[in-house]
Formats: C-alpha cells, sequence, structure tokens
C-alpha cells in the first residue's frame, strides 16, 4: 500500500519584483518555515479556488490566480505532499497574518535564504534561475 498523496497549492504572489513569502507561526505544523502561502486541496474545489480560498483564510486577502507556474513533490515518510503553485495577483493592499507571524516581499535571489519546507524550496530554486 502506498503512502497518500496531498495536494497543497500555493500563490506566488509578485509585487514590483520581489515575492510574498510568509513564516508559519509557533505550534502550527511547519512552525518557523516559510512558505509560499496557501493551503491543501478539498475534495470538489479546483485549484484556483482552493488557491483562493486559501489566501483569504490565511491572508485576508483576495487575490487573482494568473497561471501555473510549477509543481514539486516531497516524500514526508508518511505521506507525499504535491505542491502546486500559481503565479498570482493581490486584489487587496492590506494583508491580515492569522496562520503566519511575520511575512517579507524578497527578490527571487534572496529565496534560498529563507528556511523552506523541501516541497517549496524546490520551487523558490527554480524561480532563481526563471522569471
Amino acid at each position: 500500500m502506498g503512502l497518500i498523496t496531498i495536494t497543497v497549492l500555493g500563490a506566488i504572489i509578485e509585487k514590483e519584483g520581489k515575492i510574498l513569502l510568509a513564516r508559519r507561526h509557533t505550534g502550527s505544523s511547519m512552525a518557523g518555515k516559510w512558505e509560499f502561502p496557501g493551503g491543501k486541496l478539498e475534495a470538489g474545489e479546483t485549484e484556483k479556488e482552493c488557491l483562493k480560498r486559501e489566501i483569504k483564510e490565511e491572508l485576508n486577502a483576495d487575490i487573482e490566480v494568473v497561471d501555473f507556474y510549477a509543481e514539486s513533490k516531497w516524500d514526508r515518510g508518511d505521506k507525499i505532499i504535491d505542491l502546486k503553485c500559481y503565479k498570482s495577483r493581490l486584489l487587496t493592499d492590506k494583508l491580515q497574518l492569522i496562520v503566519h507571524d511575520l511575512i517579507v516581499w524578497v527578490t527571487p535571489e534572496e529565496l534560498l535564504k529563507y528556511d523552506m519546507p523541501p516541497a517549496d524550496m524546490e520551487i523558490a530554486k527554480k524561480m532563481r534561475y526563471t522569471k
């Protein structure tokens, strides 16, 4: 019997050449790790619907999901995380931190300086070389 695969959607939100990273707050799964905000795909949702819902839940913000960017898989040992990232655009000026304790805007070259889960890190590595 194989491991269960969890599909997770991440938003690559870009503004003025910088990418939004969010840090998981203490007490949460993956606390202290930096990530592209987003979350698990629920039954019956499209990937774009999921991403819009998750960004609303995590940052109290509305986004436009522009297009698919990249995918990476991470075998955690107990399950496989299938991270699919979409380039997205903020439709809201203010962000409210709900499941994160900090956000930063960084250039693609700075992404690898942040401690990210392996799936996010794979996406970040791709961003250094492609725009």
